[in-house]
């Protein structure tokens, strides 16, 4: 029997860490878990110790009211692990909680250690990969040039696939649908995507506003859709109620959610082209072939702070993955109304290089190939 103690502390690590164990029961059927997870992971037979929600807090602003019985947390979780004796130890992302249990496991055992997602080492902080390798084994990265930076610090690596390339995408039909539900049909549409936490829409939507008016200005015919992130739903609907453009708002809050769910990827597919915070979600609009264009801004300390720490040129992954420069990107200081609207309507009338880079993309994350899940499955066992 294989033995596995497996923990996530985010909802997408309770989706990579579901996938995960879907594929070790695959690969070997008497397998047996422990750890913590969310309810992706308990459906793979899964009981958790504790609500993984608790470990949700591991925030700069709000992990010190917490501290206490987060640490206490830790240490519980690493005297489980200790208890079990597991073949393996598998943490999924979440650094700040997982790489401590991580390290309290090896201080007191040879338990082999797996961390499933690299940390970003390629964009800032590179000194995090040689401070990982002290307690880490072995690493399931998601992007395929990850592998050289982590055995550079003596840790095996293993590209496993994105899980972007795993998810649902609507197809024409329902693309065909969703314009002919909302009377878009054959007009030019723009998905607009400000992002899902509060600060991030607080700064962005009059910009992305100023720059939508702009392009209606160029195209007047243009349509526009906004799904709104459930987290902010209802902010979205007060900074956007002054836009000289209405844009469609697709509101989680007014539907199930699997129907929501439907109706945000038959967005993505029908758009044309999207004005979108940076974020994985440019591989969501890769996967939908959606062109884009990126922008984001933060506060002034923080501009400064990571202008100087980013070691790439362009932080969105489609431009990382394909190796090229297709997605415009508008960031810090930057990130202004007009150049905006301009490169979206450039992107409108020449959207071929970003089509191609995208198909790129989605080829070198693992699309047509075996599910992430169970790549990652194996590569677990083959180094057991």
């Amino acid at each position: 029997m294989t033995r596995v103690f497996i923990l996530a502390g985010e909802p997408s690590g309770d989706k990579l860490g579901g996938a995960l164990m879907q594929g070790l029961r695959q690969l070997t059927p008497d397998v047996s878990f422990e750890g913590i997870g969310g309810p992706e992971m308990a459906a793979q037979g899964l009981h958790s110790r504790f609500d993984m929600s608790e470990l949700s807090v591991m925030g700069l602003a709000e992990i010190l009211p917490k501290y206490r019985h987060l640490k206490r947390r830790i240490r519980e979780t690493a005297e489980a692990v200790l208890a079990m004796q597991p073949d393996v130890l598998i943490t999924i992302d979440a650094p700040d909680f997982s790489l401590r249990v991580a390290r309290l496991v090896k201080e007191k055992s040879n338990i082999r250690t797996v961390h499933y997602v690299a940390p970003t080492v390629w964009a800032w902080r590179p000194k995090r990969a040689a401070k990982m390798a002290r307690w880490i084994d072995h690493v399931l990265a998601l992007f395929p040039f990850e592998p050289p930076l982590m055995q550079a610090h003596g840790m095996a690596c293993d590209f496993v696939g994105h899980p972007v390339v795993a998810e649902p995408v609507a197809t024409q039909a329902q693309a065909d649908a969703f314009r002919q539900e909302h009377g878009i049909g054959k007009a030019p549409l723009m998905l607009v995507l400000p992002g899902s936490r509060r600060g991030e829409v607080s700064r962005l939507a009059q910009t992305f506003g100023q720059a939508a008016a702009a392009v209606k200005g160029q195209q007047p015919d243009i349509q526009m859709v906004l799904p709104a992130a459930p987290p902010v739903a209802e902010l979205v609907r007060d900074l956007t109620a002054d836009w000289a453009i209405k844009p469609l708002i697709l509101d989680p809050g007014q539907q199930p959610p699997e129907a929501f769910k439907a109706q945000k990827q038959a967005a993505f597919r029908a758009a044309d082209v999207a004005l979108a915070a940076s974020g994985t979600v440019s591989l969501e609009l890769a996967a939908s072939k959606t062109p884009m264009v990126i922008a984001y801004d933060m506060n002034w300390i923080s501009r400064q702070i990571i202008s100087r720490m980013l070691l790439v040129d362009t932080v969105t992954l489609v431009n990382l993955v394909s190796e090229t420069r297709t997605v415009p990107e508008f960031i810090g200081a930057a990130c202004q109304p007009s150049p905006i609207a301009a490169a979206l309507l450039d992107v409108l009338a020449s959207p071929q290089g970003q089509l191609d880079a995208m198909a790129q993309t989605m080829t070198r994350l693992g699309q047509g190939g075996e599910a992430p899940g169970l790549r990652a499955a194996k590569a677990v066992l083959d180094r057991l």
